[in-house]
């Protein structure tokens, strides 16, 4: 029981200090690109997620953040190329039909760049991944409402996580690259107490 305490008591003070923002679906982009046929770039979305972030501006270590998207929210705006990724070849939407991330750590570097580690679930493998990040800034809406936005990316090998569908070229290449790039702008509201 006094173990218990002792580490409430460590931990309380730097939850209270860290704000709540939701994020703002319409304003906030979660995108990838990947390489097709070695000679250009498929870019695409997700329409579908939600999330927040815990914000302490003056810890920044002790920040944390988890979201949640939906698989078949997948918009490459190709309607044929969507559905074979929602298929069992990909994200298997059906059987996995969301990816999730939660944080585990947050290291802080210059200028409002940070470095975001958490665990990523995608088509159901989990696997840690590391974001670079940087806090774009807070202000005051018009409307009152606190809000902040965070800008980062990360490189992914979509095999790692069983999305192995592909095709050899003749050349040697792949119709689909294995390196995904991440790209997130995030704009988070503050929770009102």
């Amino acid at each position: 029981m006094i173990k218990r305490l002792l580490f409430a008591a460590l931990i309380i003070p730097s939850i209270a200090f860290a704000d709540t923002y939701k994020i703002d679906p319409s304003h906030t982009k979660v995108m990838f690109k990947i390489r097709h046929m070695g000679i250009s770039t498929v870019t695409g979305q997700f329409n579908d997620f939600e999330g927040s972030i815990n914000y302490d501006e003056k810890n920044l270590e002790n920040s944390s953040a988890e979201a949640t998207i939906k698989a078949s929210s997948i918009d490459t705006e190709n309607k044929k190329r969507d559905d074979h990724l929602r298929s069992p070849d990909f994200f298997n939407a059906q059987k996995n039909p969301s990816l999730s991330f939660k944080s585990t750590k947050v290291t802080p570097k210059k200028d409002g760049n940070f470095t975001l580690e958490g665990e990523l679930t995608m088509n159901g493998v989990t696997l840690p991944v590391a974001l670079d990040a940087t806090m774009n800034g807070k202000v005051k809406d018009p409307w009152g409402n606190e809000r902040i936005g965070v800008s980062a990316e990360a490189k992914l090998d979509r095999k790692d996580f069983g999305l192995t569908w592909s095709k050899l070229l003749d050349n040697g290449g792949l119709v689909v690259g294995n390196e995904v790039t991440v790209l997130l702008e995030i704009e988070g509201v503050k929770e009102k107490a």
